[in-house]
C-alpha cells in the first residue's frame, strides 16, 4: 500500500477543528485502529453476528452486545449466553460471509478521516492497526476510499498477541520506520488504548463527538471494562460521517481463521 496518495476528502473545516486535536509536536506518524475509530462498523457486525446466529434460534441482544464491542467473535460466542454448543466455526464463518457482502454501507468517522488528511498534509506516514483479520479490514479500507492514505495496514494476523498486547501497534511502527515513541495511536476501545499505551505511544481516545488526549497511564480508561467497546462516539459515527473519496485497489484479502 505504498502508492502515491490520491487528493485526500476533507471534512468540513469546522467539523475537523472541533473533533480532532492538533497533533502534538514530535509525533513522526499516525496508526489508526479500524473498527470504531475509522470505520463505524458496530451495526453492521451486530447485525451479521445476529443473522449467523438466527438459524441457531439464538438472539442477541443489542444491550449485551454493545456492551462488550470490540471482543473478538470468538470471544463473543464463548460468553454469548446458549451459545457454548453451537457450531463457532459455522457462526463466524456466516458472519463474515454478511460483513463482507454489506461491507459497501460502512461510515468512515468524521474526526479520525480529518486527523487522517491533516497528517498526510503535514507529510507524516500513517498506517492502520487492528486487531481485527486482513479478510475484513481491507476491503473495509477500501469501502471507505482510504486505500491510499497508508503506507501500512496491520491485522490481526501479522502478530503473535491482539490487543491490549502492544504487538499490533509495534509492527505497525516497524513497518513505517518510525519508533513508537514518536507515533500518535488513534483508539476508540480500553484494550486498544491499553496496547498503545504499552507500545509507548502517545495516545488519542475516541470520546463522544471528538478525539481527545489519553493519560499516559491511561487513567480515563479505568472506568471502562477490559475487553469492552468505549462508548459510541455518538456524534462523530453517527451524525458527522466524512465525505467517501473514490475507491482504490487493495491487495486482495487471504482467507484464514482470525479473531473477527
Amino acid at each position: 500500500m505504498n502508492e502515491t496518495a490520491l487528493p485526500p476528502v476533507s471534512p468540513s473545516p469546522a467539523l475537523g477543528a472541533s473533533c480532532s486535536p492538533a497533533i502534538p509536536d514530535g509525533v513522526l506518524a499516525v496508526i489508526f485502529d479500524f473498527d470504531g475509530t475509522l470505520a463505524d462498523t458496530t451495526a453492521n457486525q451486530e447485525q451479521s453476528l445476529r443473522a449467523a446466529l438466527q438459524p441457531y434460534g439464538l438472539d442477541l441482544d443489542t444491550d449485551w452486545y454493545r456492551q462488550r464491542f470490540g471482543l473478538s467473535i470468538h470471544d463473543l460466542l464463548a460468553a454469548l449466553p446458549g451459545a457454548r454448543h453451537l457450531p463457532h466455526d459455522e457462526i463466524i464463518r456466516r458472519s463474515r460471509a454478511h460483513l463482507l457482502a454489506h461491507m459497501h454501507t460502512i461510515a468512515p468517522i468524521a474526526c479520525s478521516v480529518a486527523l487522517l488528511h491533516a497528517a498526510r498534509e503535514a507529510g507524516l506516514p500513517c498506517a492502520v492497526a487492528s486487531a481485527a483479520s486482513r479478510i475484513l479490514v481491507h476491503p473495509g479500507i477500501e469501502a471507505l476510499g482510504l486505500s491510499l492514505q497508508f503506507e501500512a495496514v496491520v491485522t490481526r494476523e501479522d502478530a503473535a498477541r491482539g490487543k491490549p498486547a502492544p504487538d499490533l501497534f509495534l509492527e505497525a511502527a516497524r513497518r513505517i520506520s518510525v519508533p513508537p515513541e514518536r507515533c500518535l495511536a488513534v483508539e476508540d476501545a480500553p484494550d486498544g488504548i491499553a496496547s498503545a499505551l504499552a507500545a509507548g505511544m502517545h495516545v488519542l481516545r475516541m470520546v463522544d463527538v471528538h478525539l481527545a488526549p489519553t493519560g499516559d497511564r491511561g487513567e480515563d480508561t479505568a472506568d471502562l471494562p477490559s475487553g469492552a467497546g468505549a462508548p459510541m462516539p455518538r456524534g462523530c459515527a453517527l451524525g458527522q460521517v466524512a465525505a467517501r473519496s473514490s475507491p482504490a485497489s487493495v491487495p486482495a484479502p487471504f482467507i484464514v481463521d482470525s479473531d473477527r
